[in-house]
């Protein structure tokens, strides 16, 4: 394995093209190749559909627990290595198979399975309609950096019982740390030190929310259990729906196909999600699955305490299972994206709402939102585990914020004649606007907004901001 390892899934190929780079691999080692991580540290990388299933589905001889992991036993990793934060054992059911696995999973999805499921739609849209009334007016935005890599936060926070105020950072801290940068362990600890605060807090003074329901679950977890799988919702929710959420838009913007099957009615948006998450995955990596034992996989000889990558872009593009990539995949829910296995994503159904119910609503609010460059100067970032659209500049016809919209809590998406509209590049007729009282003292302002105009080099200006419960739903289309 050592010998044959050559490609660096940290070094420039995979920066510029991550596709190209698993299909050289594909034709030149099969459905499983040998690859190389930061520190020279093999693995093997899973580019078959059929492997990666396999893998996810056997954990008597693919296990999840990372002491297995040879490089692990023999101190190859320092200290400093940027694998640690993703891949080094820590006490949540992510790294643990068996019995442990099903105690601290049921914790984290029973605990999830309290949100509730009438008000998530609500809040995503109130959050949504709080960003765009932010750049409405401008006739212009980056629908990545305003829009698509603040709402994720934004709503995670919320579920996890957190203040607004941590969300700037958390944003960076987290990208930062799933990208394996140098300074990934700084990151990883600044975000279990926010979470260990919250904790504290709500230890003190439970209420209704993620870290309040961990805390009193009947699996009786440890105080250092329950602060690792906050830290997990909040890692694994945050990029993952902000990288569906720029991929998505991207598709909305530039494929004529989606605007004509949306158009036609053929197509909703939960269809062309689930379409993105076949060709754009928002991890094309996950780390990882360690071989119990000597065994064969693809044709290759994996060896006991192995590490084994699952190539989940590589995979839902496998020629045996896709021979025409042009053929739609509205709908279909057979991707490898969120995983599979006792170890799929628990919380793949609140990011497609974030994504369905935000995207549905900005097209609701700019009907004739348009890409403001050609797509061939769009540019992406590249690491060992995601590619992630960079910006995504988008122009509209200039519209007056609307702080009253704030008030209306009801979730209205996108009916099929704006939609058409929209399609068609017409714009809506002025819907009535509710009479609003003036509000007796100007509220705070809230750290996205204020985020956002520093960003553009506008001063702060105050404007109505929400006091949303915590109710969450996650369940309806998508």
């Amino acid at each position: 394995m050592s010998e044959g390892a050559t490609t660096d899934l940290f070094g420039p190929e995979n920066a510029k093209d991550p596709m190209g780079l698993y299909e050289r691999l594909r034709t030149e080692y099969g459905a499983v190749a040998p690859v190389r991580l930061d520190g020279d540290v093999p693995a093997w990388l899973l580019l078959g559909y059929r492997e990666n299933l396999e893998v996810t589905r056997t954990p008597s001889r693919f296990s999840r627990d990372s002491r297995h992991w040879y490089a692990w036993k023999e101190g190859m990793l320092p200290p400093d290595s940027p694998l640690l934060p993703v891949v080094g054992w820590q006490p949540m059911c992510t790294f643990a198979d068996g019995d442990e696995h099903e105690r601290l999973r049921a914790a984290l999805t029973e605990s999830m399975g309290r949100l509730d499921r009438r008000g998530i739609r609500r809040h995503i849209t109130r959050f949504t309609h709080q960003l765009v009334n932010d750049f409405c007016a401008d006739g212009e935005a980056d629908l990545v950096a305003g829009f698509a890599q603040q709402l994720p936060m934004l709503v995670l926070t919320h579920l996890l019982g957190m203040p607004d105020e941590y969300g700037p950072r958390l944003v960076a801290a987290t990208r930062d740390l799933m990208q394996g940068t140098d300074t990934a362990l700084r990151s990883d600890a600044y975000v279990t030190e926010a979470i260990q605060s919250l904790v504290d807090r709500r230890r003190a003074a439970p209420a209704e929310d993620l870290a309040s329901w961990l805390l009193a679950h009947p699996s009786d977890l440890t105080e250092e259990e329950v602060v690792q799988h906050l830290r997990l919702v909040l890692l694994t929710g945050n990029e993952t729906t902000t990288n569906l959420m720029a991929n998505t838009l991207r598709m909305v913007l530039t494929d004529p196909r989606f605007r004509a099957s949306l158009a036609g009615g053929h197509m909703t948006l939960p269809d062309a999600i689930e379409h993105v998450l076949w060709n754009e995955p928002p991890l094309t990596v996950i780390p990882g699955r360690w071989a119990t034992g000597d065994t064969e996989l693809g044709g290759q000889h994996i060896k006991s305490g192995d590490m084994l990558l699952l190539g989940l872009a590589a995979g839902n593009v496998d020629p045996a299972i896709r021979p025409d990539l042009g053929a739609p995949m509205y709908g279909n829910r057979s991707h490898l994206s969120f995983s599979g296995g006792p170890h799929e994503c628990p919380g793949q159904d609140i990011g497609r709402a974030i994504t369905d119910t935000a995207i549905d609503t900005l097209l609701l609010r700019l009907p004739d939102v348009r890409l403001a460059v050609p797509e061939s100067e769009l540019s992406w970032h590249a690491t060992w585990i995601s590619r992630r659209l960079e910006t995504l500049p988008a122009e509209f016809t200039p519209r007056r914020a609307r702080p009253d919209i704030m008030e209306d809590t009801s979730g209205t998406t996108l009916s099929p004649e704006i939609r058409a509209r929209w399609l068609r590049e017409e714009e809506p007729p002025a819907a009535p606007r509710p009479p609003v009282a003036e509000p007796e003292t100007p509220p705070s302002v809230p750290w996205w907004r204020s985020l956002w105009r520093r960003l553009l080099g506008r001063p702060a200006a105050s404007a109505p901001s929400a006091d949303a419960a915590r109710s969450v739903d996650f369940g309806g289309r998508g």
